[in-house]
């Protein structure tokens, strides 16, 4: 059976490959949202913590025996720890200026971030065992599901679903949307604002480590793997919507699909199809397409 001249199963394949590309998009996307949306931060440093979270699971592995399942609570606890001190020692000083200085802080802070991790692991790269409870793959018939690609989508969703219900739907959340509009206010109801803002952080760099994780056993960890992928998450979260949480979500998964099904049918626009749309959205709707026009 053929879809437009394609053989189904090569069809499909491309679009496994492209959900689980738009789970990673999502995830990566879906940090940078809560940074920008409840900091102000234009945090370019994700992609180095995309990337140290990876390490942290293949040292673990290597060096510690740590499992791919203590791993994923692991290596977002460290990288977010790691995120909170930048946040308390740099970049608190800069939210009350221009936006661009957060910016380049955070680009500065990847380059060293990378160039120490190049320094110390060089760039062929490292191999992460897929764990043994997820190998193998699932015969659907028309197709063999592989069985960790499966679970990437599946956790993923669950990741971000879950994200997205504490800051839209719950107490918390509403105190962290409040303490960025009107910080004064809610300190003065008792909340401790400036911890808040430094757990939220925190919790985006756990977001980054974590996509970090998952991404491990599918492709070689190096240290430019997060400069690879930031530039496309980026426009992910444009496309989407500076700050919001649900757009980052749906279009980092929509995207990853419309890159896949793109490597079918026109394989050369494949690398650029992402930046194309990106301009599109911005000439008809510059805030995005689920952002809040001022």
């Amino acid at each position: 059976m053929e879809i437009f001249g394609i053989p189904l199963q090569a069809f499909l394949g491309q679009l496994l490959l492209g959900l689980v590309n738009g789970s990673f998009y999502a995830m990566l996307s879906l940090g940078l949202a809560v940074i920008f949306g409840l900091l102000g931060i234009v945090n370019f440093a994700h992609g180095a913590l995309y990337m140290m979270g990876a390490y942290v699971a293949w040292l673990g592995m290597d060096k510690f025996g740590i499992n791919f399942w203590w791993s994923m609570l692991t290596a977002p606890l460290i990288v977010g720890a790691l995120g909170v001190v930048v946040e308390r020692t740099l970049l608190k000083r800069l939210y009350k200026i221009d936006p661009i200085y957060g910016l380049l802080l955070t680009f500065g802070l990847a380059l060293i971030a990378e160039g120490v991790f190049r320094d110390q692991f060089g760039v062929s790269g490292q191999q992460y065992q897929v764990p043994d409870l997820l190998r193998g793959a699932t015969n659907l018939g028309f197709m063999v599901l592989p069985n960790y690609r499966a679970f990437v989508v599946f956790a993923s969703l669950v990741i971000c679903l879950a994200t997205w219900w504490i800051i839209e739907r719950t107490r918390l959340g509403s105190y962290l949307r409040a303490g960025t509009e009107n910080p004064a206010l809610v300190q003065a109801f008792g909340v401790n604002v400036p911890m808040m803002v430094m757990l939220t952080y925190g919790a985006g760099a756990g977001l980054a480590a974590m996509a970090g994780v998952l991404a491990a056993p599918v492709i070689q960890i190096t240290p430019l793997m997060g400069s690879n992928l930031i530039i496309v998450v980026f426009a992910v979260v444009v496309i989407g919507g500076m700050g919001s949480i649900l757009g980052s979500i749906l279009t980092g998964l929509a995207l990853g699909i419309i890159e896949g099904l793109t490597k079918v049918f026109y394989p050369e626009a494949s690398s650029i199809v992402v930046f194309v749309i990106m301009a599109i959205v911005l000439m008809v709707r510059p805030a995005g397409l689920f952002g809040k026009e001022k």
